[in-house]
Parts: C-alpha cells; sequence; structure tokens
C-alpha cells in the first residue's frame, strides 16, 4: 500500500466512510477527468491588450512593480536600472529555464549570473512565469528542473520575466494551459500561484512585507510576445 494510500484510507476512517461504491465512484472519476469550469469574471471577457492591462494594475495595487519593454533586447537593462534604483547587488541566481537563453544578458557586463535553485544568500532571482493571470493579477509559476521553486521564495527580490503573449485572462484559462503543455499524467510537482510580494499583518495587525518569501516583486512584460 503507498503512502496515499495510507493516508486516504486513516481519513476514511476517522470520516466513519468505507470505500464508495461503484456508482459514487464513477461520479467522482466523471468530476475529475471533466475538469468542469468555475465562473469566469466577466472583466477577463476582454481584449488581449486590456488583460495585459488589467493584469499590470492589478499587480500593481498589489505593491508589485511592473515594466512593460518592446523586446527581449531591453530586459537586461530593465534589471540593471532595478538593482540600481533599489541599491542591490549585481549577483544575481537565475533560472536555468531555457526560455532566458534568449536574452543577451551579455549586452549589460556588469551583471554577474549564476544559474541554478537558489541558496539563502541570495538576494536576487529571475525566473520566467509559466503564465498570468488578469482576473487577478497572479503569476504562474510552474515547478521543474528548469524552474527551480526556491528561485520563488529564498530571495527577498524576485525579478520575473513574462511574455504579454503568456498572459490569460482567467485561473481557467490558465489550468487549461497547463494541461495542454504538461500532459495530464505529467503536471507540475508544485504550481504556485503569486499575487504581488509576500506580506503578513498576523503580528499586531501591522503590515510586514517579506515575512515568507520576496519583499520586492518586479515584472518585466516583454510586449512582442503578444497574441495576434
Amino acid at each position: 500500500m503507498s503512502a496515499r494510500d495510507k493516508i486516504l484510507g486513516r481519513i476514511r476512517r476517522n470520516l466513519g466512510r468505507g470505500p464508495l461504491d461503484e456508482e459514487a465512484a464513477t461520479l467522482v472519476r466523471d468530476r475529475i477527468a471533466g475538469h468542469k469550469r468555475n465562473l469566469v469574471p466577466a472583466r477577463t471577457s476582454i481584449s488581449h491588450g486590456r488583460q495585459v492591462n488589467l493584469l499590470q494594475d492589478k499587480l500593481e495595487a498589489l505593491a508589485a512593480t511592473v515594466v512593460r519593454v518592446p523586446s527581449l533586447s531591453e530586459v537586461p537593462g530593465q534589471v540593471r536600472d532595478y538593482l540600481s534604483s533599489h541599491n542591490l547587488p549585481s549577483q544575481i541566481k537565475m533560472s536555468p529555464s531555457p526560455s532566458l537563453d534568449e536574452i543577451p544578458w551579455g549586452d549589460v557586463p556588469m551583471l554577474e549570473i549564476a544559474r541554478g535553485a537558489a541558496v539563502i544568500t541570495d538576494e536576487v532571482s529571475i525566473t520566467p512565469a509559466f503564465a498570468a493571470i488578469a482576473e487577478t493579477g497572479t503569476l504562474c509559476m510552474a515547478s521543474g528542473p528548469d524552474t527551480p521553486s526556491t528561485l520563488n521564495f529564498l530571495p527577498e527580490n524576485h525579478i520575473v520575466v513574462l511574455k504579454a503573449g503568456d498572459i490569460q485572462g482567467s485561473f481557467e484559462d490558465v489550468w487549461d494551459r497547463l494541461r495542454q503543455k504538461f500532459g495530464e499524467a505529467e503536471m507540475p510537482r508544485t504550481v504556485n500561484f503569486i499575487s504581488g510580494p509576500s506580506r503578513t499583518a498576523d503580528i499586531e495587525q501591522q503590515l510586514i512585507m517579506g515575512a515568507h518569501g520576496p519583499r520586492r516583486l518586479h515584472i518585466v512584460i516583454v510586449e512582442d510576445e503578444q497574441k495576434a
């Protein structure tokens, strides 16, 4: 018996419930396989250009910063300027994702880039986003060998390169995209949804930034990747 079966069996026993009968089990299997979509807010039924604007508005309302660039060639300069404006070091831990290989990092030699998973001493990380959700101003980060989740949470400063073509209207659109990309049986081990920098007000109702993750979240939207 697998660990998963043991855990689910323990839950059933504590609930006083035995195995499902075949009719109930069929309903559950059909529900899981059907991927029934939830309600999608009408505010996402807009042109893609307006979805990009909505995403930026939502992100900025959540204390993230957003800049748009016309092409990938502009990304290194924007990263340099961002680091300089916040008096941050030029040492960066970057995702090994091939999607970032297209960016001419060598055009800005002051950037010192190492690639791999983040460690506790890293202050700045750069990652791609799998997608973004205009509905709520949320980034979707899919974990994998090329996109370690540590880069999303350990460094206090997280820079995300987001292609405008990867911006979707709703959560349902992004789940469809994940299934198309990875397949039903090959979903990422972890899918993180990130809306703004980390924060908490649990202690005396005072807002503290960076309690459980980055204190700053900066998104560079590359506009030449927009949908037609």
